[in-house]
């Protein structure tokens, strides 16, 4: 089982890494096919990019834990790359991956116009777009089903996110500023109160599947977290 973590986490980094190298290098969308192009900000101006780079550095911390840390679930030293790597995953990689997964493909299925338009299909691959917005779900989802996650407090972990979709939130209106346009063709067809209302709502999306991953990893490991608990007090 350790074995094949390690490789899972191994080809995951990969995977992203990749991913994010072939995005940066070889995608390249002209301004007449969309505004954004190649406006100021580059590749970083798209969440998806950030959370593709995070999903990179994430698997990277595991397949580090892997070897020089411990996937053990109540280890008696706790490694800092192990404390690195639960609190990687808890406050950003998982409502994140799964923030950027499941806004695309719900505003996708309503009207993809908002967030990929079809001019992008011939400069944008779809096993590419899959590794973006999909994928990041998929590997996230195994992780947290074959290695714990020691979740830091809700205070912590919630303050964490909000502050990392606040930052992204103002470089949004600094890209606006500098350029006229909104990243998101959604974006534009909002007025002012609309914009907020859906910030707002974003946020609350965010700060939920936080609360889901914390909730999920307490259900998936339920039974070793009890054991260890009945084992503790036996030891008492």
């Amino acid at each position: 089982m350790a074995s094949v973590r390690t490789v899972l986490h191994f080809l995951a980094f990969v995977h992203f890494g990749f991913g994010c190298f072939y995005d940066w290098m070889f995608v390249n969308v002209p301004v007449q096919v969309h505004p954004m192009g190649s406006a100021y900000g580059g590749k970083l101006k798209f969440l998806t990019f950030w959370d593709a780079l995070l999903q990179t550095l994430l698997f990277a911390v595991c397949t580090l834990n892997d070897i020089k840390g411990t996937n053990e679930i109540e280890p008696n030293v706790k490694p800092t790359i192990r404390k690195f790597k639960d609190k990687l995953l808890a406050c950003l990689g998982f409502p994140l991956s799964m923030f950027v997964g499941l806004t695309f493909w719900a505003i996708y299925a309503v009207d993809r116009e908002l967030v990929f338009p079809r001019a992008l299909d011939a400069f944008f691959p779809t096993w590419l777009n899959h590794v973006m917005h999909t994928n990041i779900m998929i590997f996230v989802l195994i992780e947290m089903a074959t290695s714990y996650c020691r979740y830091p407090s809700r205070k912590f972990g919630l303050t964490v996110v909000t502050i990392f979709m606040a930052c992204y939130l103002v470089w949004l209106h600094v890209i606006h500023a500098k350029t006229g346009l909104w990243v998101y063709p959604i974006l534009d067809v909002l007025n002012l109160p609309l914009r907020i209302v859906f910030f707002a709502s974003l946020l609350g999306l965010t700060i939920g599947l936080y609360i889901v991953g914390e909730n999920l990893n307490a259900v998936l490991w339920a039974k070793e977290i009890k054991k260890i608990k009945v084992d503790k007090k036996k030891k008492h």
